[in-house]
């Protein structure tokens, strides 16, 4: 069983979710919270295999929550976004989340995401990320890191973060170098390892805010 706790200000859409995920054999809701300070708390208490956090919400922002979280380990973080709050999905990815969806995905896409997440994978929507990252790191928006954190990278992983930054699967990054899949999941493992970090979506926006890639890329 998947173990979920929700996090939103709104009962109205925590109950929405709980119907949906209810709904499903391998998902239990086992928890609910109103505010950031109180997901804190109820994830250590709880230990929920993931959180599916809102980010604007009274006491503390989802932000701060998803960090305390993802700094204590205790549950994985999949944050929820509308288009006119980039700046607060994006911080939080910067802050452990693994992953984000829009307020209004699909039910069964955010089933999907839920269980990526808990298996260990990162929901990256290529679409949606680049739109973030163009704004906030290819447009102006942000000043770019030291690319030289990268040099601990061989060439082919870095041609491995390149793929995964523009939104590529292990099977499509497999199949575009001519690998095997099980050898792209070893060089994905190393990549996150060599540059401490937590999943996938990190490694997007380190590749981005190092300028790796840019917005645009084909």
């Amino acid at each position: 069983m998947i173990r979920v706790l929700l996090v939103d200000d709104q009962e109205l859409m925590r109950m929405g979710f709980r119907m949906v995920l209810g709904a499903q054999e391998d998902i239990d809701v086992i928890g609910e919270a109103a505010d950031g300070l109180d997901a804190v708390q109820m994830a250590d208490k709880l230990r929920p295999d993931v959180v599916l956090m809102d980010v604007r919400m009274p006491v503390m922002d989802g932000v701060e929550a998803t960090k305390r979280i993802a700094e204590a380990d205790t549950a994985k973080v999949l944050v929820m976004t509308t288009f006119d709050m980039d700046e607060y999905a994006l911080s939080a990815l910067r802050n452990g989340a693994s992953g984000f969806l829009l307020k209004d995905t699909p039910p069964s896409d955010l089933v999907s995401a839920l269980r990526a997440v808990a298996s260990g994978d990162a929901v990256v929507s290529p679409s949606v990320t680049k739109r973030l990252l163009g704004r906030f790191l290819g447009d102006g928006g942000g000043e770019l890191r030291d690319a030289t954190v990268l040099d601990v990278l061989t060439e082919r992983e870095r041609e491995v973060l390149v793929l995964i930054a523009k939104g590529l699967s292990n099977t499509e990054i497999a199949r575009k170098l001519f690998l095997s899949e099980a050898t792209v999941k070893t060089h994905v493992g190393r990549i996150l390892a060599k540059l401490e970090l937590r999943d996938r979506v990190q490694a997007v926006v380190l590749a981005y805010e190092t300028g790796l890639v840019r917005p645009g890329d084909a």
